[in-house]
């Protein structure tokens, strides 16, 4: 009997510890309203998209919708061809503070990839309809209120290139694309290289693979396609600069010479010639300081000479100091002006009356540098 009693209340302890284990449960509200208002931009507006400048935008603003329990509202705001239904918005971004404030700023850039997605082709304009969405966990609602846009794209491309190649049987990697020569990234959308072209063709390319995307240029113009580019002639040295923002091509210029410019003479002292990947090396330069009556001047920087003209690349430093125990970086070489004396280098006190020989590597996309060794 007392072995049942104690059974018993085991078993009386077990049940109330499992009713005292519920949680309450509540079914989760997940009731909302439409959304209110949309108020910029206003209806019909018109924006003329520069993708090329990273700081324009447009703020997109609404008001608030209200779930019923006080909870939280995530937004989105759709874009859609004219007279879509949103039912397969083309687009959607989520609203400022992680998608919890009724506004947004959306760049020029990704508008331009919105034109892009809605049938709006580079130098065209024309409309597109946007409206916002808010959720709250599982239900969603588009907005009533929905408003045109008028988005005119400039000449370019809605998705630029990351990274640009230059391949086929003119370059100096050939056909394979593994061997696809990379072009230096001046700022987003803009490239450079110098490189060499022999007869043959090529194509510029956003990977080095057979499924990148693929260009070539019409003119001054960029066009997306596997068009080869023609080279007749000999081997020759080449400067390339290409901006995918306005689809044009800066600069195709064949690199006639590079020289090792000494600011006190005015002149170059010597020349480099091109032997691959965007090396220039010298032979014997003889070096002399000038004699000032204040001392020996050593100051240079190189000229490279193109079918377009003459650029100067030199030191960051206006003024410079001595190379001796500096860093790498007092090497690089960078775009500069023509001014006599100014963004040049000095060659090491021992080059004085010396021989010397210079390697000026504009190759890669890696900082531009150059080496001078004294014999």
């Amino acid at each position: 009997m007392k072995n049942l009693n104690r059974i018993f209340a085991l078993i009386l302890l077990v049940c109330l510890a499992v009713v005292s284990c519920k949680k309450e449960e509540r079914d989760l509200n997940e009731n909302i309203s439409l959304v209110g208002t949309l108020s910029l931009p206003v209806n019909q507006a018109s924006i003329k998209l520069t993708p090329s400048n990273a700081a324009a935008s447009q703020q997109f603003k609404w008001t608030s919708a209200t779930p019923e329990d006080g909870g939280l509202i995530l937004y989105e705001v759709a874009f859609d061809k004219e007279g879509g239904n949103f039912s397969k918005p083309v687009f959607k971004i989520v609203s400022d503070g992680g998608g919890v404030q009724p506004q947004v700023t959306i760049s020029h850039k990704d508008l331009t990839r919105i034109a892009a997605l809605c049938g709006i082709n580079s130098s065209s304009t024309g409309k597109v309809n946007w409206t916002v969405m808010a959720s709250k966990a599982s239900n969603s609602k588009v907005g009533q209120e929905v408003r045109t846009l008028q988005l005119e794209r400039p000449a370019g491309f809605a998705e630029v290139p990351t990274d640009l190649y230059l391949t086929g049987s003119a370059t100096e990697g050939g056909d394979d694309f593994a061997k696809a020569v990379k072009f230096k990234k001046l700022e987003e959308g803009v490239f450079e290289l110098y490189t060499s072209l022999k007869a043959g063709s090529y194509i510029l390319t956003d990977k080095p693979a057979q499924a990148g995307r693929k260009f070539f240029a019409e003119g001054a113009s960029i066009k997306e396609g596997a068009t080869g580019i023609t080279v007749s002639g000999s081997t020759k040295a080449y400067y390339l600069k290409y901006d995918f923002n306005v689809a044009s091509v800066i600069e195709v210029s064949e690199v006639q010479s590079v020289g090792l410019y000494m600011s006190a003479y005015g002149n170059e002292i010597g020349q480099l010639n091109y032997t691959s990947a965007g090396i220039w090396q010298s032979g014997i330069i003889p070096v002399v300081f000038y004699q000032f009556s204040w001392g020996r001047d050593e100051r240079y920087k190189f000229a490279v000479h193109t079918a377009s003209g003459v650029k100067y690349m030199g030191s960051s430093n206006v003024n410079n100091v001595s190379p001796v125990g500096q860093a790498a970086s007092y090497f690089y070489l960078n775009s500069v002006t023509n001014d006599q004396w100014n963004n040049t280098y000095k060659f090491n006190p021992s080059a004085d009356n010396k021989n010397i020989k210079a390697t000026v590597n504009l190759g890669g996309d890696g900082p531009y540098s150059h080496t001078i060794v004294t014999q």
